[in-house]
């Protein structure tokens, strides 16, 4: 079968370009909008404090905000992530990028961890904001992997990822290959987390991602062509 050619503008708007290492500054984040609305990235993914200044900078850019949720363990208490939902939401947010309960789920707590995520949906989906829900995979077998998606379709998630960035490693095909395979096309996939060039980001989305976690989106368009 042939995949399809994919142009930087295509790939562009399928990125969501990260700035959330605690060193990165208020002009490193000015650099990235730059960047980004240079290069037509879709989507920048900041810390929360950060949410009211990138929508300051965008200035009505089409450009979408996302802000981190429960980062990066996902231990915060629901009512805790709701209220940073809220707060995102106020400040601009278009999406939310949640970490799902990961020693909830790892010790069995299905409802928990679905009650998380829904609490979240509950608060984003009235304003048209999607919810992304972070697994980390690296922390999972590829059984719980697919659970995991399951409970964060369930709970009315708009997409599963990947990764944080935080943990020992971001996407592998093996996850996310399992995460296509949970959620048959009925929410978004976004691989995060490692993929540093065009021919992996292109790979990834050949496989069926709609969405891809990078920190340096510069330099995976720079590898590609029109």
């Amino acid at each position: 079968m042939t995949m399809p050619h994919h142009t930087r503008a295509d790939v562009a708007r399928q990125l969501d370009h990260a700035v959330l290492r605690p060193s990165q500054t208020d002009r490193d984040l000015a650099a990235a909008i730059s960047m980004c609305l240079a290069r037509g990235v879709g989507c920048l993914c900041v810390r929360p404090v950060d949410v009211a200044g990138a929508t300051r900078l965008i200035d009505g850019g089409p450009l979408r905000v996302a802000s981190v949720v429960g980062f990066p363990h996902g231990s915060h208490h629901p009512e805790i992530k709701v209220a940073e939902a809220a707060r995102a939401i106020e400040e601009g947010a278009a999406e939310l990028d949640m970490v799902m309960q990961i020693p909830a789920f790892l010790s069995g707590h299905r409802k928990q961890v679905g009650a998380d995520i829904a609490a979240v949906v509950g608060e984003a989906k009235p304003a048209g904001v999607l919810v992304k829900v972070i697994l980390e995979t690296c922390l999972l077998t590829l059984d719980e992997v697919a659970d995991a998606c399951l409970i964060a379709e369930e709970a009315g998630a708009d997409f599963v990822k990947t990764s944080t960035g935080f943990a020992e490693h971001g996407a592998t095909l093996e996850a996310v290959t399992a995460m296509l395979e949970a959620t048959g096309g009925r929410i978004g996939v976004k691989a995060s987390g490692g993929i540093r060039d065009w021919a992996t980001a292109c790979h990834y989305l050949d496989m069926g991602c709609t969405r891809l976690g990078v920190g340096d989106a510069a330099a995976i368009l720079d590898g590609g062509s029109d």
